[in-house]
């Protein structure tokens, strides 16, 4: 590593982990190199492009901009070089096929090594390789053992020390703070004002695997050592084989070398059919690069999208398909072709769409129709540097498709073949797995099967103490002291994660009593604790969701002579504060525009996914006798019933997608928009009136509707005992509407579906529903009975000052499990004799668990507009008592322990049967203990009732305005037009009249009494296509002039003929041939047959009146 001249960091003298353990060497700290730095460095060990192009692969394409690029002459790059790769560059491809044999049983004799689960799933085996077995033959198992045994003991003193390597890391998924629409919007100003631009990728329909070489290891999400790590590798071979072709075993191993050299580790979407398929079974073994991270000293660095297709392209590694917009007319467009595509599109129509609206179009190595299907499960956007069209472009230049030299060549077994022939036996299919793909890209089983040599009862599980030393130690480099320090805020926040470690077999030869190697493996279980973490500590790493850390805890003797803790420290804040200062924003974004994205899921994907649960899994179970049913054999059987399901109508096709090559996917988009006209019933999305030219001021909630009162809470929040105060409450609240309640603990069967029913019969009375509606799936449904019954409605909400990852407290939690343990002969059993009345608690308070009380509150306020808060604690009260902190803490780490291993079951039917039942008997010995202080800290209860109903009273008079947004729920847009005020063109009518045949005819047809709604066509999805309609987004909600130049009428229909203006500068055109907004019809004429008007015209069957001077209105541009 270079450093610059001007560098003022000072040599320390630490030991070297990697030597003996007495051994003094000078480290210097680490510094982080430029970006320009890493990037040389790495492209210097890039494998050598070659000119030959034997496999076919699409050519990718873009539309350059009107500069002049200079025509930089691609270079050569010099390989990464290692003794290995000089052995082995000589090897023939087709011997290397010919040792890939399948191996249907374990060889007899084979050593067995206890993995427990969770960690591997299979058990011993030596390695295939020669080299591999050597290397097991020099392991002294006696000294090993020992140092297992001996590792429970080893204590941190001053002379301790901790080093940490980051091996693979991963983003939460698909969550942000704001609502969809308010991301899409702020993409759009981004991308309007030139800060950024827009990125679209392909969501492949996989699973999530990580590789860092066969000595950092390879990963799926929060697990190693199984069979899907297994299938990762034996796939991302096959993929060099395909692109290499007898070159494959020498460039697998210098790519293993490289990503070792430096540091990276690459991730992938995982698409096969041995792991589970979602939604359509892919019709091949694929993977696709989505990632490539440096991992080395100093914070992950993620590759910008340009830099993952050049690194991917150097590789013959396969790369995703990208979209890229750049002005707001593009961004706008973007989302309204997912609005027009959402409910029926596939991967033909979706990327043929795109292709026509992005300013940068680049199609992915794998064509999704062909590996994967046409059944596409979604689309990503997120907001990348602006630059990044001009980067992509100047990448497409410089390094085109690489050749597949192994296409058509012999690969040997597939994935299938392999697994299906050792069907019986997951461990067998995880060894002929790694044999398969060979020691060229993985040399070394051991993550999977430990070594050979050690006791069979040897655990690869490291002791739980390790984590506390991992914290306890002096930290080596920059990234091991942010590692200490998010795990160590993370555990004083009780933040839901999870921390495993394991012992590191690739480290096995360098174990020794002072010396320790492990593998750590951090899981945060939910995404919204990095959010919160990053925005109090501004951490990079604390945007990430889980980690794979290697770890060398070890001691040096004298140490704390020769170099002080607190000089280590004082050097890593300045390094820390060099580094910080450069990471305030990323590609000059701010920290909350740098991670925006959104997921936008298509009809077709979740249909798929749901009909699993209905339709074809009735008819699958039934065929197969009811009993369970492998995915593989589920998804054969479930293929070519979708078919026959999508044959039986239109609607059926359309909603299923293209499950099968029997369906005709170019067909879809027509399907079901034939019966549906270019000016048929004009139906807005979201079944909301389009907006008026005149806006008006909030409405408020009329006595002549209803209301619901609704209580997102948990058991114990009072609800049922505030419902009965306020029915019992002299003149209700306020009005004459009657108050009426229903008690969930009395009601049998759907609630909520009851409580619908109800509100038809009686839509104006005020329904109090006493049941706790936690989630947004209720919300949905409540919102759903405010529309169809004309209602308001009020969630009443306990008050309380919410966790980080809770909206409730924990004095809180403790106060409603207090109160449920003092009831007697409760209506829903829930009361002190309860056996599980703490879990129940626990499981609705971890329904919330996500949502900060901030969140939660804009949440609900959102979508009913108003919150109604019930005092719960006093706000001067104590501090809550340390025993009751800790039996609700450890309630809640035992209830994520059952969760995570057995669901929903019960807690007296699962592993932790007994600590369930221990848990319980103490949570009420601490509860009671602490009666007194749990009475003191309560609001009391008459006041919390008179609160509340003063605040319900204010919404019974109509103080309570209406939301004036919801949650959108984006349609399937059909078609774009230009919305005109029927009021305006009546007040046109008398200049028609001045013709005497026009005055007739509106006379006859009381054209006057029967307008209620006229629109202007501009484009629809069935005649001119999706990019057409979408090409609108950018004016949607705009006025546009709207200008009349002519009446046309016949005997069966009448039209304005019109001319659009502009907006903001740019003119308006529609895609009809004839602009016209249609005024009337015929009974048994189609709106659509108005565009005949002119040519019936000019055959005299039918007149044309000029209006002159022209009459000009404005209507609002919007889609349908």
């Amino acid at each position: 590593m270079s450093l610059s001249s001007t560098s003022t960091s000072s040599l320390l003298l630490l030991l070297s982990p990697r030597g003996n353990p007495r051994r003094l060497l000078p480290l210097l700290l680490p510094l982080r190199l430029s970006s320009s730095s890493s990037a040389a460095a790495a492209a210097a060990a890039m494998p050598p492009r070659r000119d030959r192009h034997h496999g076919k692969q699409p050519q990718q394409q873009w539309k350059p901009k009107a500069t002049d690029p200079a025509a930089a002459a691609p270079a050569v790059v010099a390989a990464a070089s290692s003794p290995a790769s000089s052995t082995s560059s000589s090897a023939d491809f087709a011997g290397g096929v010919e040792r890939m044999t399948i191996s249907p049983s374990p060889q007899g004799g084979a050593s067995q090594v206890w993995v427990p689960r969770g960690y591997a799933t299979s058990a011993s085996s030596s390695s295939s390789s020669s080299s591999a077995a050597a290397a097991e033959q020099r392991i002294d198992a006696e000294k090993l053992s020992r140092v297992f045994k001996a590792a429970p003991n080893f204590e941190v003193d001053n002379n301790t020390f901790i080093q940490s390597q980051i091996r693979a890391t991963f983003y939460p998924k698909f969550e942000n703070e704001k609502s969809d629409q308010e991301t899409r919007t702020r993409m759009i100003e981004m991308v309007s004002h030139g800060l950024a631009t827009l990125e679209v990728t392909l969501k492949h329909s996989g699973s999530l695997f990580m590789y860092a070489g066969h000595h950092g290891g390879a990963y799926a999400k929060n697990s190693f050592g199984n069979i899907y790590t297994a299938v990762g590798v034996f796939v991302l071979g096959r993929l060099f084989r395909e692109a290499w072709g007898k070159e494959a075993p020498r460039m697998q191993e210098e790519f293993n070398v490289f990503l070792e050299k430096n540091c990276i580790s690459i991730s992938m979407e995982l698409v096969t059919a041995v792991l589970g398929d979602h939604g359509q079974r892919p019709k091949d073994d694929y993977a696709v690069i989505t990632a490539v991270t440096e991992l080395g000293h100093g914070k992950p660095k993620f590759y910008s999208t340009p830099e993952v297709i050049e690194f991917c392209r150097k590789w013959r590694l396969p790369t995703n398909h990208v979209w890229l917009f750049s002005t707001r007319k593009s961004a706008s467009s973007f989302f309204a072709a997912y609005d027009a595509l959402c409910e029926e599109g596939t991967a033909t129509s979706v990327c043929k769409a795109l292709d026509e609206i992005a300013d940068v179009a680049v199609p992915g190595s794998k064509d999704h129709v062909k590996v994967q299907g046409e059944i596409l499960e979604g689309l990503v956007a997120r907001i990348v540097s602006r630059e990044s069209s001009v980067q992509i472009e100047e990448v497409l230049r410089n390094y085109p498709l690489p050749p597949l030299d192994g296409v058509g060549s012999d690969l040997g077994p597939s994935l299938r073949e392999i697994c299906a022939a050792n069907r019986s036996d997951e461990k067998q299919q995880i060894k002929a797995l790694l044999e398969n793909v060979g020691p060229s890209m993985c040399p070394d089983h051991s993550d999977w099967f430990g070594c050979s040599g050690l006791d069979d009862h040897h655990s690869p599980s490291a002791n739980r103490s390790v984590v506390t030393k991992f914290l306890q130690a002096h930290p080596t480099d920059y990234t091991t002291k942010k590692l200490q320090e998010m795990i160590r805020v993370m555990k004083q926040r009780n933040f839901p994660a999870a921390f495993k470690c394991y012992w590191n077999y690739h480290k096995i030869d360098s174990l020794s009593n002072d010396s320790l190697y492990y593998k750590m493996v951090i899981h945060v279980l939910s995404d919204s604790v990095f959010r919160r973490y990053q925005q109090e500590m501004r951490l990079t790493y604390v945007s990430l969701l889980g980690f794979f850390v290697d770890v060398n805890l070890f001691k040096v003797n004298n140490m704390k002579s020769s170099i002080p803790s607190e000089d280590i420290d004082t050097s890593l804040k300045n390094i820390n504060g060099a580094l910080d200062s450069n990471s305030s924003a990323k590609d000059g974004l701010a920290d909350e525009d740098s991670n925006l994205m959104v997921k936008l899921k298509f009809l077709t994907y979740k249909a798929d996914e749901e009909l699993g649960n209905i339709s074809k899994a009735v008819y699958i179970r039934r065929k197969y006798g009811n009993k369970p049913l492998s995915s593989s054999t589920y998804l054969s059987e479930a293929e070519p019933f979708l078919e026959q399901y999508a044959k039986r109508s239109p609607e059926n096709q359309a909603l299923i997608g293209a499950a099968g090559d029997l369906v005709q996917t170019e067909n879809f988009l027509a399907i079901l928009e034939a019966k549906r006209d270019e000016e048929g019933d004009l139906q807005a999305e979201r079944g909301t009136a389009p907006p008026s030219p005149t806006s008006t001021s909030l409405d408020v909630v009329p006595k002549a509707e209803g209301l619901i009162v609704f209580f997102p809470g948990i058991p114990g929040c009072a609800k049922s005992a505030l419902c009965k105060e306020i029915l019992t409450t002299p003149g209700g609240l306020g009005d004459n509407r009657p108050l009426h309640s229903l008690m969930g603990d009395l009601i049998k069967g759907r609630y909520w579906q009851k409580v619908a029913d109800e509100r038809k019969k009686k839509p104006f009375r005020i329904t109090l529903a006493d049941k706790n509606a936690p989630n947004e799936e209720v919300w949905r449904q409540i919102e759903d009975m405010c529309r169809t019954t004309k209602a308001a409605a009020v969630p009443v909400i306990p008050d309380s000052e919410g966790t980080d990852s809770n909206p409730f407290s924990l004095d809180a939690l403790a106060v409603f499990m207090f109160r449920v343990l003092q009831r007697v002969n409760h209506p829903g059993n829930l009361d002190k004799a309860s056996p599980n009345a703490g879990y129940v608690l626990l499981m609705f308070y971890n329904l919330y668990d996500g949502k900060s009380r901030r969140e939660f509150e804009s949440e609900l306020y959102e979508r009913f507009g108003s919150l109604v808060k019930m005092p719960l604690l006093k706000p001067d009260r104590v501090p809550l008592p340390d025993e009751v902190k800790a039996i609700l803490d450890e309630g809640i780490s035992l209830f994520r322990l059952h969760q995570s291993r057995h669901g929903r079951a019960e807690p007296s039917k699962g592993a932790y049967a007994k600590e369930w039942a221990q848990w319980e008997k103490r949570l009420r010995q601490v509860l009671f203990a602490n009666t007194d202080y749990l009475n003191s800290i309560q609001v009391p209860f008459d006041f919390a009732v008179k609160e509340v109903l003063e605040q319900l009273k204010s919404v019974a008079k109509g103080d309570l305005k209406t939301p004036d947004t919801t949650k959108r729920k984006f349609g399937n847009i059909v078609f774009a037009a230009v919305t005109l005020p029927p009021a305006d063109i009546l007040g046109a009518l008398p200049k028609l009249a001045e013709d005497t045949d026009a005055n007739k005819f509106l006379n006859n047809t009381k054209l006057a009494d029967n307008l209620t709604k006229a629109h202007v066509t501009l484009a629809h999805k069935r005649v001119h296509g999706v990019a057409a309609v979408s090409s609108y987004g950018v004016y949607q909600n705009h006025q546009v002039p709207v200008i009349f130049n002519a009446f046309l009428f016949s005997d069966k229909m009448a039209a304005l003929e019109v001319e659009l203006g502009t907006v903001n500068g740019e003119k308006i055109a529609s895609r009809n041939d004839w602009p016209h907004a249609t005024l009337w019809t015929a009974p048994g004429v189609a709106p659509k047959e108005a565009n005949t008007l002119p040519q019936l015209v000019t055959e005299g069957k039918a007149k044309r009146v000029a209006i002159d001077p022209p009459i000009t209105i404005s209507g609002v541009l919007d889609f349908y």
